[in-house]
């Protein structure tokens, strides 16, 4: 991973163009001739910028846009006019580089379904909420690696029949698996028609039969990551029957907010996805959930599942992310993980 510039206000276009190289044509493998959409938001702009041209520079033809052009933010439905640019570019690629605000998951869902109606093999790059701290860092790493250990802790885990994770804060959690719902691996080399994941990349993930435990969060996703980042006061869940029972923080607007978002909308309160970060290259935390969530040691969602891809048959309109740090974790018995560190059972072979 190349060094970080020592100060983000320096950040320049120039900075983002390894990222976004990487990402065109190590992660989707961008072809001359290909259809590429690009959507963004202000700002992401350098971001979406630096990609537009990396695409042109495999000869790809590419169409760029800003959601503030299509509709005020938040947009809670799909736009026509994205609608019809979506009919009309029929994208073989696409990238979704714009933040995340209150109330915008379900646009995102459409939009995500709009893609493959308009192109069932479509590869998608979803990077909600990139920024150039994650240009310069996760989107730099080696992804033919993070694909091999990805693969790796992909294979322990299919057939896991419970999972137990535990750390110094207090998180211990008991998960039960069951055949009838898929490990997807998120490796972040996207090249297969359909394919799609989140970048930067490194997980893989699935929806449990049943979670039960307390889980201390050090970082909360959706619109809160950007609101608050590594989290200064924990929030704590205690879930029984695989939904949340209670929520505690020293925070009491915090807790009220959690709260607010768990119990106010179907089945977002209940466990929707378990998942095991594996991008080696990261070391830390750094407020930002679309990487950090990829970190070395696991996370949960509360709400929808991705039935679509895990098999689960439920959904919600909500999906909370929550990442416990420094985890050990324990598959069928077996620890895989120490305090953030995969054992060298899981890394032989793997340079």
């Amino acid at each position: 991973m190349s060094p970080t510039p020592a100060s983000p206000s320096t950040w320049t276009l120039d900075d983002m163009r390894p990222g976004a190289a990487n990402a065109v044509r190590t992660c989707m493998a961008v072809q001359p001739g290909e259809r590429v959409l690009i959507l963004g938001d202000r700002e992401s702009h350098l971001i979406h910028q630096a990609l537009a041209d990396a695409a042109a520079a495999v000869q790809a033809h590419v169409t760029l846009c800003e959601l503030e052009d299509l509709a005020p933010r938040p947009l809670l439905e799909m736009p026509p006019e994205l609608q019809e640019l979506l009919s009309r570019v029929q994208p073989d690629v696409s990238f979704y580089t714009a933040g995340a605000r209150p109330g915008e998951l379900a646009f995102r869902q459409r939009y995500m379904a709009a893609l493959r109606e308009a192109n069932p093999r479509v590869r998608h790059a979803h990077m909600i909420g990139i920024t150039p701290l994650l240009m310069v860092q996760g989107m730099r790493v080696d992804y033919r690696q993070i694909h091999r250990v990805t693969m790796r802790v992909h294979q322990r885990v299919s057939q896991a029949r419970t999972i137990r994770v535990t750390n110094p804060k207090g998180t211990d959690l008991t998960g039960t698996f069951r055949d009838d719902r898929r490990w997807i691996p998120c490796h972040g080399l996207y090249h297969e028609p359909g394919a799609w994941g989140n970048l930067p990349e490194g997980e893989t993930f699935t929806c449990p039969a049943d979670l039960e435990g307390i889980l201390v969060a050090d970082e909360l996703g959706d619109h809160f990551s950007e609101r608050y980042g590594v989290l200064e006061t924990p929030v704590t869940f205690h879930v029984e029957g695989g939904r949340v029972q209670r929520v505690e923080c020293p925070d009491p607007e915090l807790r009220g907010q959690v709260e607010a978002y768990l119990f106010g909308a179907e089945n977002a309160d209940r466990v929707g996805e378990f998942a095991i970060g594996t991008n080696i290259a990261l070391t830390g935390l750094v407020g930002n959930l679309l990487q950090d969530e990829k970190l070395p040691g696991v996370h949960v969602a509360f709400g929808d599942p991705y039935g679509r891809y895990t098999g689960a048959d439920w959904s919600s309109p909500r999906h909370l992310d929550v990442i416990p740090v420094r985890c050990t974790i324990q598959v069928d018995g077996e620890v895989i993980m120490r305090a953030g560190t995969f054992t060298a059972a899981v890394m032989e072979g793997i340079d």
